[in-house]
This record gives structure tokens, C-alpha cells and sequence, in this order.
């Protein structure tokens, strides 16, 4: 049996060392070595891959950081361009695998369009997604590292996209996505920073974050944008519904906005609560927002 084992940890180095290596300054990112299984019949056990895990130097938020890559299932089959979703919580541990895996459904049963995945990972979430704390006292002493979403705005903008477009087949369509304090993140992203994405996909943002400010600016933030067009699809659930205040301030700002500049889907879902809403909700944006065109 230990000659066995020896023999599948060769293999699997054999096979490791055939594989093609990202750019030697942006280094691939280690996962844990897989349990060697027992040989069934004499076949050996192979691994399966969904994607490429890079370690992107940043310089916005003083270090390195991971992101994880999935290619749709035609992507070598041509030399198209595809939308690229950047996903706010795009870890191997939180959802990267979750999205990639809608994706992977909407291209094989052509309800969706191809997407290439973007996972960005998050270290510190209140950190990276919130910004900075100003009225709550008991948020700011519960969470004294957070409000230093602008430095993470940097880093996506900045850093993680360049890298991509470089590198990937990419469209020009950028869509942003996430739920809970990613969402917050994608709202803020959307009234402080317009044109850096096409689209955005917020699922139950914490829109409660230090009172509710951000909802309180909104009005100000958005009266700074020109008319681009660009969408916005918000989904609420059961919690956030019980507080209307932060959600109906929000609303009534963005629609006050022209239509010509704006794409608003706001789709309340009182049977869903925050434990349950991103993973219909996830799925029914990219039905409704990148249908499969007719071909």
C-alpha cells in the first residue's frame, strides 16, 4: 500500500510539472495536496481542474492578493471575447466555485451567455467591503480594521482588472457581483465609481452599514455621474424588507435618475432570507440580464 501511494504522488508531480505555469510575477496559488485515493481496477485517480488561482501583487492594499480564473466551455474553441464577471468574495473557500458553477449551467443549457469568472478574494471583509465607520460607535469599536473599501476599489480597478484584459479574451463588458457586505461594496461601487463596470449585481447588501449612510448620500454621489447607461440589478430579502428605510432612501435616488442613464431591476424577495437569497437570485440576474441570443 505505501508503494502505491508512492507511486499515484509521482504521478501526480509528473502531471503537475506538464502543466502550463502563470507569468512568474504573479505567482499560482497552492491549494492542499489531495488524499491519495486507492486504484480502482488498475486506474489511477486523476485531478479535476476548474480554473488557475494567481498570488496579484497590490499595491492598493500593501501585499499580495488571490484571485481565481474560469474559462467558459468554448473559450478554446475560437477567438471571441467574453463579458467577464468580477466576483466580490471570489475565494476557493466562499464563492467562487458557487458562480462558476451558474455559469457553468447557464453555457450548457444555453439560458446564459459564456462569462469568464473573476473570483476576488477578501481577507478581512469588513475591511476591504465597508467604508469607513462615522456614526455607529459599537460598529467601529466591534470592527476597529474596517472602512478601506476604496483601497479594495483600487485593487479591482486598478490591479485585478489590467491583469485580466491583458491576459483573457475579454468583451469590454464588465459586470460586478456579490451579496451581503460584497453587495454594500457593489453599491458603493455604483454611486462613487459609475463607469468603472457595466453592470452590477448586488444581492441583500448590508445597506444598514453605519446607519445606513451610504443611502443618505446617494442622492449627492449619483448627481455627480453623467448620463452613461449602465444597469443595476438589487435584490432584497426578508431582513432588509422589515427595515424599508435604507432600501426606500436608495430607491427613491435611483429613480430619480433619467432612464436614458440607468437600467434598474429591483427585485424584492420577502420568501428568501439573507442565509438563502443569493443562489435563485444569482441565477435569475444572469437569465434575465445575459440571456442566450438567438443564433
Amino acid at each position: 500500500m505505501a508503494a502505491r501511494r508512492c507511486l499515484l504522488s509521482l504521478l501526480a508531480a509528473l502531471c503537475l510539472l506538464g502543466a502550463p505555469m502563470p507569468v512568474a510575477a504573479q505567482e499560482p496559488v497552492s491549494g492542499p495536496a489531495p488524499t491519495p485515493l486507492p486504484a480502482l481496477q488498475g486506474a489511477v485517480p486523476a485531478l479535476i481542474t476548474i480554473g488557475h488561482s494567481f498570488r496579484l501583487p497590490s499595491a492598493a492594499l500593501g501585499g499580495d492578493r488571490n484571485i481565481n480564473i474560469w474559462l467558459p466551455p468554448s473559450y478554446a474553441q475560437g477567438e471571441r471575447g467574453y463579458p467577464v464577471i468580477y466576483l466580490i468574495d471570489g475565494g476557493l473557500s466562499q464563492d467562487f466555485q458557487h458562480i462558476s458553477g451558474l455559469a457553468h449551467l447557464g453555457a450548457i443549457s444555453w439560458l446564459t451567455q459564456e462569462f469568464i469568472i473573476v473570483g476576488i478574494e477578501t481577507v478581512d471583509r469588513r475591511r476591504e467591503l465597508a467604508f469607513p465607520v462615522e456614526r455607529d460607535a459599537a460598529l467601529r469599536t466591534q470592527y476597529p480594521t474596517a472602512g478601506a473599501s476604496a483601497a479594495f476599489r483600487r485593487h479591482l480597478v486598478e490591479e485585478v482588472k489590467p491583469f485580466i484584459e491583458a491576459r483573457y479574451r475579454t468583451s469590454g463588458e464588465d459586470i460586478l457581483l456579490g451579496e451581503s457586505l460584497a453587495g454594500l461594496f457593489i453599491v458603493e461601487a455604483y454611486l462613487r465609481q459609475l463607469d468603472a463596470f457595466d453592470t452590477y449585481i448586488a444581492m441583500d447588501p448590508s445597506l444598514w452599514w453605519d446607519n445606513g449612510r451610504l443611502t443618505e448620500e446617494a442622492p449627492a454621489l449619483l448627481a455627480r455621474h453623467g448620463t452613461g447607461r449602465h444597469r443595476l440589478w438589487l435584490t432584497i430579502g426578508q431582513e432588509t424588507l422589515g427595515q424599508p428605510a435604507h432600501i426606500e432612501r436608495l430607491l427613491a435616488a435611483l429613480r430619480a435618475r433619467p432612464a436614458t442613464a440607468q437600467e434598474l431591476r429591483y427585485e424584492p424577495r420577502p420568501a428568501l432570507t439573507h442565509a438563502t437569497i443569493y443562489h435563485p437570485t444569482a441565477w435569475e440576474a444572469l437569465q434575465a440580464l445575459y440571456p442566450r441570443p438567438a443564433e
